[in-house]
């Protein structure tokens, strides 16, 4: 694994009860590798990590595009649901004055 300064450091969940995390990257060791020193996103705290198998170190501009693909596939789902939702309330009656 090799990084450089402002890359970021993803690390993806095993099981869907828990969220993958991103720390942005603020040092690294000899020739990108680890230990790097981050900063987790989503609690602003400053550590230094030997990334796991479960790691990767990503770009800003891959990390944006993975965003943008997540956000189509939430949309995507979002969109599936409310083309069901019309159908299953009239299949069981809702909407009908009562």
């Amino acid at each position: 694994m090799r990084a450089d300064i402002g890359d970021w450091l993803v690390v993806n969940s095993r099981n869907d009860s828990v969220h993958a995390r991103r720390a942005k990257i603020l040092d690294v060791g000899r020739d990108g590798a680890p230990p790097y020193t981050v900063r987790w996103a989503d609690t602003d705290h400053v550590t230094i990590v030997f990334p796991g198998p479960d790691a990767e170190v990503v770009t800003m501009q891959r990390l944006e595009e993975l965003d943008r693909v997540r956000g189509q596939q939430i949309s995507a789902v979002q969109s599936a649901i409310r083309t069901a939702r019309p159908q299953q309330d009239t299949e069981h009656g809702a909407g009908r004055p009562g």
